[in-house]
């Protein structure tokens, strides 16, 4: 299947699927989150402490790693998902879980960037590190991840 966003043509395989995108704020703040894929529901607290969580974990691997300059954690993954980090120049981060057997995540990663700096920072309405609610973010989102994650090419 094609499809078409922001200049780039995406082909999207069936079979892959992604569970949930993660934006957590430059202070480990949790600003937003969505489900794409029938998978158990987490209440708010739980999605907080996830949220946190990761920041956490991001912020531990950047330290231990033994590559000098490392940037933190960009990938974990295990039998039953994989989560895909991109951390931007002013230190937001972008966590994607999907299913394990998921191509690289990378590009998905830097089109969710491109939607959040379109739709959201553009937003005259949007305060930096308060939780996303933007109409538009969500609807292209929704095209650009539901049931089907695109590769970019």
């Amino acid at each position: 299947i094609n499809a078409e966003y922001g200049g780039h043509t995406k082909f999207i395989e069936a079979s892959m699927v992604v569970y949930s995108l993660y934006v957590i704020s430059k202070s480990g703040g949790l600003i937003y989150q969505q489900d794409y894929d029938n998978i158990p529901r987490l209440g708010m607290n739980e999605r907080i402490l996830l949220g946190s969580t990761f920041h956490g974990l991001h912020a531990i691997t950047s330290n231990l790693s033994p590559v000098s300059g490392s940037s933190g954690i960009e990938l974990l993954e295990t039998d039953t998902f994989k989560l895909h980090c991109y951390q931007t120049p002013t230190g937001i981060k972008f966590y994607l879980i999907a299913e394990p057997s998921h191509p690289d995540l990378f590009q998905t990663l830097l089109s969710i960037y491109k939607c959040y700096t379109d739709f959201v920072l553009k937003n005259p309405f949007y305060e930096l590190d308060q939780p996303i609610r933007c109409e538009l973010f969500d609807v292209e989102l929704e095209k650009l991840l539901s049931s089907s994650p695109p590769s970019v090419k």
